[in-house]
């Protein structure tokens, strides 16, 4: 098969799986199979943040990106948020279990003396604890929530993002129902971004409906498709083992771009089903969700 090829044309995302895909519960959904003592990927060293945050801003980064894993599981994030948010906005995404008064304190105090900004990016799964802990766990949900008012005390406002679980059909009844319910619980003016469930990971296990041999993109599918939405030819991945296109392709090893950012190769040819999910669903992991973000409270 021709494969589409994705060139590197401007390096606007930097993303750092920094926790690797340790984390402290284990999503049904999981797109890495992250979860506790899962090691595929270890720990980011600070030393490794700061080398290719120096290549990164030769390159002109825009935006840089805290993953895992669960990001608030390494010791030293603050002190690498804090050097990222010297050059850029930067934003981490986050199951929210960690953040308790000290973490939330903490945030807000680099959140401020940042001259960039700072996003939370909180996961929810729904608006019920039977909702959403059916997917994340039992217990997570009260968690959850009392991290999300923290948040909103301090007025960072987080970003809530709700992997789709559910009929495409039911979406605005969904979606009015999250607002409904964070507006009551406190958080007057939410943030929602609403995920597609991605056909990889645990989310093959959970879903009748999630399959792995979706087509792949070939040159003549992508003919006059604009492949600046392809989030491999704008964005990064630093991991433990070096770099990788993609923060969907982590399990694939010829995704692999490089040990160091600096020497990560520029093209990357579109060989995995995983990548339709950018040309169905345009760069889905980055915070601008268009057709969720900005929609009234409902009344």
């Amino acid at each position: 098969m021709n494969y589409a090829s994705v060139h590197l044309t401007h390096l606007d995302n930097l993303w750092f799986q920094v926790s690797g895909t340790l984390c402290n519960i284990a999503c049904t959904h999981c797109f890495n199979r992250s979860g506790p003592g899962v090691r595929t990927f270890g720990l980011l060293e600070i030393r490794q943040v700061r080398e290719s945050l120096e290549t990164a801003c030769r390159k002109g980064v825009k935006e840089i990106f805290f993953t895992g894993g669960e990001p608030f599981l390494h010791p030293q994030l603050p002190e690498m948020m804090e050097l990222c948010l010297a050059v850029a906005p930067t934003t981490v995404l986050t199951n929210g279990l960690l953040i308790n008064d000290r973490t939330a304190d903490r945030l807000a105090e680099l959140e401020k003396q940042s001259r960039y900004s700072l996003e939370i990016r909180v996961s929810l799964d729904g608006w019920s604890e039977e909702m959403n802990d059916a997917i994340r766990g039992r217990g997570v949900f009260k968690q959850v929530m009392a991290a999300l008012a923290r948040l909103c005390q301090r007025g960072l406002l987080p970003l809530v993002t709700v992997v789709r679980t559910w009929r495409e059909a039911e979406e605005m009844d969904v979606l009015a129902g999250f607002m409904s319910f964070l507006a009551e619980a406190g958080y007057a003016r939410p943030r929602i971004k609403i995920l597609p469930a991605l056909p990889l990971g645990r989310e093959l296990s959970r879903s009748t409906e999630a399959r792995a041999d979706a087509p792949l993109l070939s040159e003549e599918l992508l003919k006059d498709f604009d492949r600046g939405l392809l989030m491999c030819s704008n964005s990064r991945l630093v991991t433990d083992r070096g770099v990788w296109g993609c923060p969907l392709l982590v399990e694939m090893p010829d995704a692999r771009l490089g040990a160091r950012l600096e020497d990560a190769a520029s093209v990357y040819d579109l060989r995995h089903h995983a990548c339709m999910s950018c040309y169905y669903y345009g760069t889905i992991c980055g915070n601008v969700s268009p057709q969720i973000e900005g929609l009234e409270k409902p009344r």
